[in-house]
């Protein structure tokens, strides 16, 4: 295993991929669960990502059943103490807010940001978080209320490190400046869909999510900032004959890219998924890969991709195709 620092120097030491548990406990049973994170403790991972609502749309689930799982995993394994544990408010569903859809999700106003952390504290089973994402925008309350409310947490010691997901750069730029404007805690995290093929433009406007040339480059001008990636791996679509590409990557631009993408992989004896992860991890702002996957088979293949290294010429076909 690979190691860096999240959010600059002052940060937690974390693996240089981190182990998603988005299904772990609807639709990937315990038993797999478990032995998933085994494997990835054993490979030296320690960083892994949870959120209070996961997986809310399975059948039959609440959105409780992935933190509830990690917490019993972190127990049976007296693993707290060497795990670097992030999990995320603002997107559970709040049934006084309306159907469930992200306008009418708990929200990030002071009152949700609190009751978020002392259920997920509870559900885990700890008394604190590494790292606490605000995961979705939520623009029906003040920016400065959710950054001075994710502050108290950090002040009071239930969070460590506080991160942002599915913002839009110039929000995630706002609530930094005032973080610092007012000596608070701010964003030293920024987690963002991302993966080697680029979405078609015009997408609405849950393209907030997504990762874009503009955070890149927001990222790469302020190190104390860490971005990590969700979909990298796009549920299997680069592998599988069975899962065609989502539609926001199903368009003209991404044929040349997919095909650069399997002659490297050729050039270099690997597989399309270890050269989209090494390419994630070695590029000029290092991303941090939060790794989707319901088997030890599939993480075994990931965990491969650490020994990777593209060449400048590789690095510069993907990059340009």
């Amino acid at each position: 295993m690979h190691y860096r620092t999240l959010g600059g120097d002052q940060g937690p030491r974390i693996s240089a991929m981190c182990l998603g548990t988005l299904p772990f406990g609807t639709t990937v049973d315990e038993p797999t669960s478990f032995a998933v994170l085994d494997r990835f403790a054993e490979a030296g991972g320690t960083f892994v990502d949870t959120a209070n609502h996961f997986a809310f749309w399975a059948p039959g689930a609440t959105g409780d059943e992935s933190e509830l799982l990690l917490g019993r995993w972190l127990r049976s394994r007296r693993a707290a103490g060497r795990t670097v544990l992030a999990t995320k408010v603002g997107a559970r569903p709040d049934p006084a807010r309306g159907a469930v859809r992200s306008a009418h999700a708990e929200g990030l106003g002071g009152p949700a940001v609190r009751a978020g952390i002392e259920g997920s504290l509870r559900r885990l089973g700890t008394d604190r978080v590494d790292l606490y994402y605000a995961h979705l925008e939520d623009r029906s309350v003040p920016l400065y209320e959710t950054v001075e409310a994710l502050a108290r947490l950090v002040q009071d010691g239930t969070v460590g490190t506080l991160g942002a997901g599915n913002h839009r750069t110039w929000r995630l730029a706002e609530a930094r400046l005032i973080a610092a404007g007012r000596g608070l805690p701010g964003f030293r995290a920024v987690q963002q869909r991302h993966t080697y093929l680029r979405p078609r433009r015009g997408l609405p406007s849950d393209l907030r999510g997504e990762a874009d040339e503009e955070l890149l480059d927001y990222a790469a001008a302020h190190p104390d900032l860490t971005p990590t990636g969700y979909g990298t791996l796009m549920g299997g679509a680069y592998s599988r004959a069975d899962r065609p590409l989502p539609e926001r990557y199903d368009h003209p631009g991404s044929v040349a890219r997919l095909r650069v993408l399997a002659e490297v992989a050729a050039e270099c004896g690997a597989t399309v998924n270890q050269v989209v992860l090494a390419w994630l991890m070695g590029g000029p702002v290092p991303v941090v890969p939060v790794l989707g996957v319901s088997s030890v088979a599939q993480l075994d293949e990931c965990l491969a991709a650490l020994a990777l290294r593209l060449d400048p010429v590789q690095r510069a076909r993907l990059d340009t195709a």
